[in-house]
């Protein structure tokens, strides 16, 4: 790790402000130069930590930068992952109060709801499916607490920026036809993702590391030398098959599931 404690704890409650004011601060990546993706993940944690004081519930894990092609754009070559809280989940056809956010983006997704513990290392596809109760048609609500682009440099966020920002996370809406994770192939469930009626982008699930299945297990070998593991009744999101959908006040998201039903809500 190249950042002190005080430093991680400085960062996390500068990310705190940043939310609770809407006002974007400067990448952490230009501040400190030499930070390192464990670094960011800690920032993260200490983030989240300041949330759980403040009465904050954890209730799942998101799952981001699972497309080979956004993992080449940021010269990584694996997955990211955040942390859902309580107050981030909104109903479907629920109403997004963009008053709370800065600048919001949306991705349509696949959600896994646990049903038993899952915990690496060595976790597989198989033991993902074995392990979850449903999988669910899903919304992501991005939103960004850094500057995407350095206003002095033009440089844009690193990788580390996006993970300690919690993998840009901010809301989860949960709709659709829950399914048993064996009753359709996974790979073949796609999204036609429309706002305000206009079609804007379509993809397959299979667009997450060929499985989205396999980004959960990615997920829990990552966290298991932290002694965690995915809980039961944990819902977690293993990441977006389409480019994020930029969205403003008086937006309505929707994205169709075809046979597994449909997700919407609405930017007011």
């Amino acid at each position: 790790m190249a950042l002190s404690n005080d430093d991680i704890q400085a960062c996390a409650r500068r990310l705190h402000q940043a939310e609770k004011t809407r006002t974007q601060i400067r990448q952490l990546s230009q501040d400190f130069p030499g930070i390192t993706i464990t670094d960011a993940y800690a920032i993260q944690k200490a983030w989240v930590d300041v949330k759980i004081a403040e009465g904050r519930i954890v209730k799942g894990h998101k799952i981001g930068l699972t497309s080979k092609a956004m993992q080449s754009a940021l010269n990584i070559d694996e997955p990211d992952s955040g942390v859902l809280l309580d107050d981030m989940f909104f109903a479907d056809g629920g109403i997004i109060p963009t008053e709370r956010f800065i600048a919001t983006r949306v991705e349509a997704e696949l959600a896994f709801v646990m049903s038993k513990r899952l915990a690496g290392p060595d976790c597989t596809l198989f033991d993902v499916l074995n392990a979850t109760d449903f999988v669910v048609p899903a919304l992501e609500i991005l939103d960004t607490r850094i500057e995407r682009v350095d206003p002095k440099t033009k440089a844009t966020r690193k990788i580390f920026d996006t993970i300690a920002d919690n993998a840009a996370n901010a809301g989860i809406v949960l709709g659709g036809r829950p399914i048993r994770p064996l009753d359709a192939d996974l790979r073949w469930i796609g999204a036609l993702c429309f706002r305000n009626g206009q079609l804007e982008e379509t993809g397959l699930a299979a667009g997450v590391l060929n499985h989205p299945a396999t980004a959960v297990a990615w997920l829990a070998n990552k966290i298991a030398p932290l002694g965690l593991a995915l809980e039961p009744g944990q819902v977690v999101l293993a990441g977006s098959f389409i480019r994020p959908i930029e969205t403003r006040k008086g937006d309505t998201i929707q994205a169709d599931y075809g046979a597994y039903g449909s997700v919407s809500c609405y930017f007011a």
